[in-house]
């Protein structure tokens, strides 16, 4: 049984690691849909398609919808207990 579990453990562990063309694959997956999603808010606003001033549109508003989600998520922390062990929550 301790064989098997080991055994297990090393097989998720080797599947979860990407190679390299996976992870750039993904990168440009990732990439795609911020394009498909801010470009053409930022054609609205007047740049042109596929320049830089247009490109760093489509990152600004990636970026502010980053910081919303993270100004989101919880900020405050309150831990109780002793030396060592300690019980934390965050809201």
């Amino acid at each position: 049984m301790v064989r098997f579990l080991a055994a297990l453990a090393i097989a998720t562990a080797l599947g979860g690691c990407m190679t390299t063309a996976e992870r750039s694959a993904q990168m440009q997956a990732e990439i795609d849909d911020m394009v498909a999603v801010y470009g053409p808010a930022c054609d609205k606003l007047g740049f042109q398609a596929s320049t830089d001033p247009w490109r760093n549109c489509v990152l600004g508003l990636s970026a502010q919808k980053t910081r919303e989600r993270y100004y989101a998520s919880p900020r405050t922390s309150t831990c109780f207990g002793h030396r060592g062990f300690f019980s934390c929550s965050a809201f």
